[in-house]
């Protein structure tokens, strides 16, 4: 119904950057909030940020002043930017979007996004 395709993962040296995009076709046209999330191995998926439509942004503590989340509406794409890339960032990073009638005080909560990618990985080097 909603599709989700990641890309721009890849091998990066500490201290470099990386920009993921998400393309999301299908039924898009009510999906309000969409998201980051990324699973290092033995570790708990964790929320990395999310954007609504209208642009109000979430972070994870970790990733805040390093990683941007934007969207391009008209082409039904997000984005991550990561900046001052950090060991500790690698993981698999997936993109994922909201049911639609998520609401802004839910957009922390993995439970209402119904929609995901099969994810890219990330490999920071120190």
């Amino acid at each position: 119904q909603v599709q989700l395709v990641e890309s721009g993962g890849g091998l990066v040296q500490a201290g470099g950057s990386l920009r993921l995009s998400c393309a999301a076709s299908g039924n898009i046209a009510s999906i309000n909030i969409m998201g980051w999330y990324r699973q290092a191995p033995g570790k708990q998926r964790e929320l990395v940020a999310a954007i609504t439509s209208g642009g109000s942004t979430q972070y994870t503590d970790s990733v805040k002043g390093r990683f941007t989340i934007s969207r391009q509406n008209a082409i039904n794409t997000v984005y991550l930017q990561m900046n001052s890339l950090k060991p500790e960032d690698t993981a698999h990073y997936y993109c994922a979007a909201a049911r639609p009638s998520t609401i802004l005080s839910q957009i922390r909560v993995e439970s209402r996004y119904d929609y995901w990618g099969h994810g890219t990985q990330v490999t920071v080097s120190s």
